[in-house]
């Protein structure tokens, strides 16, 4: 069997000590070098070829970031960030996810007494799933396009009714749902996201997304009523629901245990629309590690919700939305540059596919 060959970079010796030791002790991974700063770092790519990079933000010489998006531009690979800032101050982590790693660990896991065992299952997990991510080059000018061109399109749909709509991701989503919501309408259905993120992220990340998108993208708070325009990401800490109070849709928030492992999880909230909106919500399951959200969106799909599947190309990770394919909950597949686009098309009718006009 041929090993995962990591390198990792990162100016603490210590780390690098750490990270060595874990990965060295998993049968399918080796650590094959270690760099102290990015520019070493560059001659160890090309003479060793490695199919992950461990990638510390803060470092001598070059930021990581900095690093991190010439990678992207010149030599698209699979990095997972591994660094203390990630939880003291997500702004570099979100950035690097934009910038194209694939997902983050925090350092501060292994600072606490019963955190390393934890830190250790945290790396190994997220290097194997690298492995499989699909890494392309920064699309951003395409994205920023995309919009201007989709608008023209959405402005025309005035009249959605009682619609919804209902999301979720995990690995890659972060970006996925960026490039989403970039493109819907300010007039938009409501929108509530569950985001596979720990706690601190969230908040962080919904407010980043306020900035870009035209619609308000806020972190939900629980007992909100569900308004047009608006997009509600789940914390980090809870599962999001739907509920209906009279005639309005809520959110509402619950600390229950994690399902499929995860809290939130988009299982819990897809289960919720479908009992709660029925064939007025339509569901959309993006790329992502794992079968969270496959068995939710079967429900959906038997409550009348129509419900889209991100497709494998443009998916990081397949994972979510291959489940949710096979166990027949989805509706139609269409890759993420075009999501947008067919789900404002679909809302424009509240029948089945078969009475949609070209």
């Amino acid at each position: 069997m041929q090993k995962i060959k990591v390198l990792v970079i990162d100016d603490s010796a210590l780390i690098c000590k750490i990270l060595a030791e874990i990965i060295n002790r998993q049968p399918d991974m080796e650590v094959v070098g270690v760099a102290h700063d990015p520019i070493i770092a560059r001659g160890l790519i090309r003479e060793l070829n490695p199919d992950v990079l461990t990638l510390d933000i803060e470092m001598p010489k070059m930021d990581g970031l900095d690093f991190l998006e010439r990678l992207m531009r010149l030599r698209p690979m699979p990095v997972l960030m591994i660094s203390t800032l990630t939880e003291a101050n997500s702004e570099p982590a979100l950035l690097a996810l934009e910038l194209g790693a694939v997902d983050f660990i925090s350092k501060t896991k292994f600072d606490m007494a019963t955190g390393l065992e934890s830190f250790s299952d945290e790396v190994v997990s997220k290097i194997r799933m690298s492995v499989y991510a699909k890494i392309k080059k920064s699309t951003a000018n395409q994205s920023e396009q995309s919009v201007k061109q989709n608008l023209s399109y959405a402005a025309n749909q005035a009249n959605w009714g009682n619609k919804l709509i209902i999301v979720g991701a995990s690995t890659g989503g972060t970006e996925a749902i960026r490039e989403f919501l970039m493109e819907l309408p300010p007039d938009v259905p409501g929108i509530l996201i569950a985001q596979h993120m720990p706690e601190s992220f969230t908040k962080p990340f919904a407010n980043r997304l306020n900035t870009q998108c035209r619609i308000t993208v806020i972190e939900a708070q629980g007992g909100e009523r569900v308004l047009p325009g608006h997009a509600y990401i789940a914390p980090g800490h809870s599962h999001l629901l739907l509920k209906r109070s009279g005639g309005y849709y809520m959110t509402e928030l619950s600390q229950s245990e994690p399902v499929n492992r995860f809290r939130p999880s988009v299982d819990v909230l897809f289960r919720s629309a479908a009992t709660h909106a029925g064939k007025d919500a339509l569901g959309v399951i993006m790329t992502g590690m794992g079968k969270d959200g496959a068995a939710g969106m079967l429900e959906m799909h038997r409550a009348g919700a129509y419900t889209f599947a991100q497709d494998e190309e443009s998916c990081v990770i397949f994972g979510m939305p291959r489940e949710a394919i096979a166990m027949g909950g989805v509706d139609e597949i269409t890759p993420l540059k075009s999501m947008a686009k067919q789900v404002l098309r679909r809302l424009a009718y509240s029948d089945k596919p078969n009475q949609l006009r070209a």
